[in-house]
Order: structure tokens, then sequence, then C-alpha cells
């Protein structure tokens, strides 16, 4: 295996798998999960706070890129499969040189950021979304700061666009980010309730989920507007809000 001694560690909140990518373009796809601590945004509705809020920081593990490695190849059986990059935000992290011990082993790696921090090994993941908060979230969007994540990652990964629907704010918001970017595919995911998304529960909301759902999906057909694919989190219809699946 190569080695990348010396490297920054990673701080690292869980690693789980293998189970299913549960959004997104790779939605239903196996996977395993590295996900870091620490995020530079509060959102409103954040659903992992246990890896964003500075009071679980003592749960947090520095490991080293190796360390992650054996991790991951001892849940996945040392077959190859997709390694998702997840947090709070994972382009705080020095995950260039886990990339690169992963790659060599045949794995993929996939990224999900809101697009405020560029990072110069993007270049070198398979997949990149890209998930702007929208008005319900409490953020704003540093646009080119998103840009900036799209010019480090160059022509290497496949980069999508995913935007979390709650409202009519946070639907105009969407169609404008589409309008920026419209090389961009669009993946459009309705919001799930505050309170049963930090639950750490089997059980979720299903009907406030569907409702959300169904007005989601009749507001952009009856625009016309027929670009994004609307999805659902898998996750949390199969297993509820708990964590770790």
């Amino acid at each position: 295996m190569p080695t990348v001694s010396g490297e920054a560690t990673i701080r690292v909140s869980e690693i789980f798998g293998p189970t299913i990518q549960g959004e997104g373009v790779l939605i239903g796809e196996p996977t395993v999960f590295v996900r870091s601590g620490g995020c530079d945004y509060r959102c409103a509705w954040c659903d992992t706070m246990h890896a964003v809020d500075p009071r679980f920081r003592e749960d947090w593990r520095p490991m080293s890129p190796e360390a992650i490695w054996r991790e991951v190849e001892r849940l996945s059986g040392g077959r190859p499969l997709t390694v998702s990059l997840s947090g709070g935000n994972p382009a705080i992290q020095p995950f260039g040189p886990l990339i690169a011990l992963g790659r060599a082993a045949g794995y993929g790696f996939a990224l999900e950021t809101q697009g405020s921090i560029a990072r110069d090994w993007f270049t070198e993941l398979d997949t990149l979304v890209l998930s702007p908060k929208p008005p319900s979230s409490g953020m704003a969007t540093d646009w080119s700061a998103f840009e900036a994540c799209l010019a480090a990652a160059g022509a290497g990964p496949r980069a999508v666009l995913k935007i979390v629907v709650f409202d009519d704010a946070d639907y105009a918001f969407a169609r404008e980010a589409a309008a920026r970017h419209p090389a961009l595919p669009v993946f459009l995911q309705p919001g799930n309730p505050v309170e049963a998304a930090r639950s750490d529960s089997d059980s979720a909301d299903l009907p406030a989920m569907m409702a959300r759902m169904r007005w989601l999906i009749e507001r952009t057909l009856a625009d016309g507007w027929f670009a994004p694919r609307i999805l659902p989190q898998l996750h949390a219809l199969v297993w509820g809000h708990r964590k770790g699946v």
C-alpha cells in the first residue's frame, strides 16, 4: 500500500458502511462514509450537528490517512466501492492523501460540500456534489467561492448541483443557482422536518416528507422546469434518522 507518512491528520467524526448512498446523483450506490468533523457553516436545519458543533469535538478522532484507509478496507472487505467524504464540510480537512491511497486500490471518491472552500485535491475526485445552502438555512452563498471550487475541480470529477428545498424562497434560490451554472446537472431534495432529522431515531415523519416531495414535484412540473431530478433522502425512508447507516 502506498504511504503518505507525515501528512496532516484528519478530524473524523465517524466511519461507517457499507451502506447505500441515500441522496443525490449516487443514490442507491454501495458506499463507505468517512464523515469529518468541523464546518464553516451553521445551517438552521443541519441534520449532522454531531459533525459540526464544536461541542462534539471530543468525539472527533484525529486520524492519519493510513489509519482511515485501513478502516475503509476493513469495512469494505477490500472490495472497491465508492467512498463518500462528508461532514460537516469535508473540504476543511486534508483529504488529498486519503484519496491517493484509495484510488491506488481501485476505489472511487465522492465529496459533498457547500462550495465555500476550494481545494486542489478536488480534481482527484470521481464525483463532486456542490450543495449551496438556500435561504431557509440562514446562510448566504458566496458565489465567487463556489466558482473557485468548480475551477479547482477542473475536468477531473463529475460535478453536480444539489439543493435542499423547504419552501418557495428555497425554490427560487434553486432556480437562480441552476441558471448561474446551466452546465451542472441539478438534483433537488425536499427538506425534512428539523426535529425528526436531528433525533437519531429509527422513525421518520413520512407524511411530512412525502407532502413536501409532492409539493416540489408539482411545483417544478407546473413551472415547466424539467431539468432537475427530484429525489428523497432514501436512507431516511428506510432507516429513519438513525446515524451510521
